[in-house]
């Protein structure tokens, strides 16, 4: 993984001169992740049927995209 390194790091950077882009995006998957925890019903996934799990899944994605655009 590629992270930036704190501003008083007192080392050399070991970073071999790329972009953070890989960090960024992967800094959303882990966020968006932990906002999928807040709903029980996806966390335990109560549903035997991967159909109706999958649908409640996209019901939390919904609500998360919904509460950030209002």
């Amino acid at each position: 993984m590629i992270a930036p390194h704190k501003d008083n790091r007192i080392k050399e950077p070991s970073q071999d001169g790329r972009s953070f882009c890989r960090y960024q995006r992967c800094w959303k998957i882990e966020r968006l992740i932990s906002w999928l925890q807040n709903f029980r019903r996806v966390v335990v996934r109560y549903e035997y049927h991967s159909q109706n799990f999958l649908g409640f899944v996209q019901l939390a994605c919904i609500v998360i995209l919904l509460r950030q655009h209002l």
